[in-house]
């Protein structure tokens, strides 16, 4: 099939490629000229505007957006005027499930379709595929199905996938999820199993950063603690005299361990190449996605205690507890006279 991508970025610019080198035809923009010569090179058809990249499309025509989530409102304002009824317009970036509502709604008055997609893989997705989360109407996903079995990691080639989108049904099925791709459900249905995710990605994430610090820590027996009344000493020093390698740890779990993932395989490699991973300043932003699973979390009252802990982490990893912190120290001083210590 013949598809348009808006938004040339580390994810948008390989799925071009993956679609190109599955056999499908790629128009693709990005307001960077640079970004759309690099495609170009690879086999797509480059586009200088949005209008001359709708113009390339057959009907119905199908346009998917790599975008940040701030400006997706603005390139749909763009696109909106340029298409037609029965086209599809696809959002596969990491947009609120809320304004997928809206937007899907506010499209449908026009007869244009309106597809959310949760985009997981980053810039692995090229070679290993990217996981696909779809929210929409059902003959819209039909039509863009052999894109997404493409994109997804089983690979399926565009000859192979096209007679996919005969299957009424096939995506919401059990042998799409298989495959990598799955019809989650109605509009905002995609962006919101793709919000959960996001908000157990920082989860897990948090888990495996919280065991290696203390396994980092584990030789705190072997250095002498300050011996006064505002250090809390270790019971017994003699139960914390390891010094670990934690890059071989961290290989050693990737083989048979119940916890192993490719964020582990991420960890490994990035302890193996530094294992004091000193050009990291362990300042951890949050796109979204995370505050959005912890608000959703409150307004059905469902508890998701670990999913919060690791959303405020990430806050605290930016100094946003440090005025916190400066409160605490005032008020020992002031009711005890503790002076602070350094590090």
């Amino acid at each position: 099939m013949r598809i348009g991508m808006i938004g040339l970025g580390r994810m948008g610019a390989n799925m071009v490629r993956r679609l190109v080198k599955g056999g499908h035809e790629c128009v693709a923009y990005d307001h960077t000229a640079d970004n759309v010569k690099a495609v170009a090179a690879f086999g797509a058809r480059g586009a200088f505007s949005p209008a001359e990249l709708v113009k390339a499309l057959p009907a119905p025509r199908v346009v998917w957006i790599m975008v940040p989530a701030a400006v997706v409102e603005a390139v749909i304002g763009e696109l909106r005027p340029l298409l037609a009824a029965g086209d599809v317009l696809i959002d596969g970036g990491n947009s609120n499930y809320r304004d997928d509502i809206r937007r899907a709604g506010e499209l449908r008055a026009a007869g244009i379709h309106y597809l959310d997609v949760g985009t997981s893989g980053g810039v692995l997705g090229f070679e290993q595929g990217y996981c696909l989360m779809v929210g929409g109407a059902s003959e819209a996903v039909a039509l863009v199905e052999p894109a997404l079995a493409t994109l997804a990691p089983a690979g399926r080639p565009a000859d192979a996938a096209g007679g996919a989108a005969a299957q009424a049904g096939r995506a919401a099925s059990l042998a799409a999820a298989a495959m990598g791709y799955l019809h989650c459900g109605p509009s905002g249905a995609g962006h919101f199993v793709k919000m959960v995710h996001n908000g157990i990605e920082y989860g897990l994430m948090a888990a495996y950063a919280e065991g290696l610090n203390l396994l980092a820590h584990a030789d705190a027996g072997l250095t002498s603690g300050a011996a006064d009344a505002e250090t809390a000493p270790l019971s017994d020093p003699q139960l914390f005299q390891y010094r670990l390698d934690l890059a071989a740890i961290t290989e050693l779990w990737r083989h048979g361990s119940i916890i192993e993932s490719r964020l582990l395989d991420l960890t490994a490699g990035a302890l193996a190449e530094d294992r004091k991973l000193a050009r990291f300043a362990g300042h951890v932003a949050d796109s979204g996605e995370g505050r959005w699973t912890v608000e959703a979390a409150i307004e059905v009252g469902v508890p998701a205690p670990v999913l919060s802990a690791a959303l405020y982490a990430r806050f605290e990893s930016r100094g946003r507890a440090e005025f916190a912190n400066k409160v605490l120290s005032a008020m020992r001083l002031g009711f005890g006279g503790h002076v602070e210590r350094s590090p």
